[in-house]
């Protein structure tokens, strides 16, 4: 068996039934199915119950120990030779494992990672936050576009390794703080080539509201810092940029009213960046209301992730 695709799940058995559903659908056909409830009071075995006839899959429940640890469990009960990591919230297009394959096969990878995008059938929301997790002008567009691929770290809602890496590293080292970047840091260090796989990509149903969607990039600025214990250099300075652009939306508040000319000087710029997310989300996705909505989830996801990597940051330093 070439795949077996590995689902933490936790009180999302709606959820995981679509994700079952475009498995179902694969044009691929040699894998297996390894859910993970993970301490779930609402638990999907209904929802498994319902694709036992459609799909090789296997349902197992255990106490709540954090994503991460899950995976681990469901790479240790695994039985193909590739294993596939998916979250509960995405879909798959029906060639996404065939053409995951072909890679792997053709690039001789040991693993890889895969972009999200949104479906044509998101609402208006999801697809601004999708813009704004993806675009140039919020993450410079590194979670699904590279000129070297070799470069990419890989996350959790989209990922794989081979069973020799996976015995190799001992998979996850953290439950759910940004273990996947930690991961893909070590299993390039440890020789193994992982890249991104930029035609496997994933539909990312992300259902946050803004305020959770602000919690969420809070705690992936807090994550990278977490990622930084177990490797110094896992804070670049791109990662610093939502930071600084938290300072420079902060400090307009002080040069609107003691420096003018510094002031309509920031505002420039504010206004040309905002008319490119404006401009390039609309074109995206056909729709000037979600370029809007895009405009304000880009603007969340700088701020709250910079606040939460300055947060941690901060913490990390005094704690020595």
């Amino acid at each position: 068996m070439f795949f077996s695709v590995v689902i933490p799940v936790y009180n999302r058995p709606e959820e995981l039934a679509d994700l079952l559903s475009s498995l179902v659908q694969q044009t691929e056909q040699e894998f297996e199915v390894i859910v993970m409830e993970d301490g779930s009071s609402i638990t999907s075995k209904s929802v498994i119950d319902q694709y036992q006839n459609k799909l090789d899959i296997h349902y197992h429940f255990g106490e709540n120990r954090g994503q991460g640890f899950a995976r681990n469990d469901g790479m240790r009960l695994a039985k193909g030779d590739f294993f596939v990591i998916l979250d509960s919230d995405v879909l798959l297009p029906k060639n996404y494992l065939e053409l995951l394959k072909k890679a792997i096969q053709v690039r001789g990878l040991d693993a890889f990672g895969g972009p999200d995008a949104a479906d044509r059938d998101f609402n208006s929301l999801q697809k601004a936050m999708d813009f704004a997790m993806t675009s140039f002008w919020t993450t410079g567009g590194i979670r699904g576009k590279l000129k070297d691929p070799t470069k990419y770290q890989a996350r959790g809602f989209n990922m794989g390794v081979s069973r020799t890496v996976f015995e190799s590293t001992k998979g996850f080292l953290d439950p759910n703080q940004g273990e996947d970047i930690e991961w893909s840091i070590r299993i390039k260090k440890e020789g193994f080539r992982l890249e991104l796989v930029e035609e496997a990509f994933v539909y990312h149903k992300r259902k946050n509201t803004l305020v959770s969607f602000s919690k969420q990039a809070f705690s992936f600025g807090r994550n990278r810092v977490n990622v930084s214990r177990f490797h110094p250099d896992a804070i670049k300075l791109v990662h610093w940029l939502p930071s600084l652009f938290l300072i420079f939306l902060t400090s307009m508040v002080f040069t609107g009213l003691f420096e003018l000319p510094v002031f309509h000087i920031q505002l420039l710029l504010l206004v040309g960046w905002s008319l490119a997310v404006l401009i390039e989300s609309s074109i995206r996705y056909k729709s000037f209301s979600v370029g809007g909505l895009s405009l304000i989830t880009s603007i969340i996801q700088l701020c709250s992730y910079g606040a939460g990597l300055l947060v941690e940051w901060v913490k990390k330093r005094i704690k020595g």
